[in-house]
């Protein structure tokens, strides 16, 4: 891809987040592979016009899993463990810990959890039911990040390249299994709760040749 077209992401994390001196600078790339050619209308559309998506975000057709859950074993423990099979989404992401560091992690999305999943220790670091999501916090530009929002435990941030689809199928899936609008909330700047006591902002900003990203504590 030239880089003419291509967009950079910067992500700064608050040194009073990490105790750290430096400020924490992370590069990352926001362009979203587009797995086949398709498109997706506007009543499939979770942002409503109000985000600046990407030509590729836009017109493509989504795969769901990945990572293909059921040739990897420990995966499938997982789910059997919890008596849940039915896979809608799954894909490699970044998970940002309360303390701001980063954590690649494995995304799965069945009809009923969100599992992050460590796949160097083949552990299950956190299921979330999705009937305790109450919405999903996005910026208006054409970044990675979102937040997962879960008031009765704790939020959790993510970058993924397929963030569209993320969303798209968690809407669509609430909205199937208990007919619950999810709300998608669009914001250059907003707050989560990193762990259950920390409270962050993160904050965009579109500047040349990219985005920056912030993450401060309140």
């Amino acid at each position: 891809m030239s880089a003419s077209i291509r967009r950079r992401i910067q992500i700064e994390v608050n040194s009073s987040d990490t105790g750290d001196d430096d400020k924490e600078k992370t590069d990352l790339g926001s362009d979203e592979p587009t797995p086949s050619d398709g498109n997706i209308t506007e009543d499939h559309d979770p942002f409503s016009g109000g985000k600046v998506r990407r030509k590729a975000s836009i017109a493509r057709s989504f795969r769901g899993d990945y990572v293909d859950v059921r040739s990897k074993p420990y995966l499938m423990k997982i789910l059997e463990k919890q008596g849940d099979r039915g896979v809608i989404f799954a894909d490699e992401v970044l998970k940002f810990t309360g303390s701001g560091k980063m954590k690649r992690r494995i995304l799965v999305i069945t009809n009923f959890a969100i599992y992050v999943v460590d796949q160097e220790t083949y552990t299950l670091k956190r299921r979330i039911a999705l009937a305790a999501v109450e919405k999903l916090c996005l910026s208006e530009l054409s970044d990675n990040f979102f937040s997962i929002i879960v008031p009765t435990e704790y939020d959790l941030l993510l970058a993924s390249t397929r963030k569209t689809e993320i969303v798209s199928l968690l809407v669509e899936s609430m909205k199937n299994t208990s007919n619950y609008e999810l709300e998608v909330h669009l914001s250059n700047s907003f707050e989560y709760h990193a762990t259950s006591e920390i409270v962050k902002e993160i904050q965009f900003e579109e500047v040349e040749g990219g985005i920056r990203t912030r993450i401060v504590k309140k």
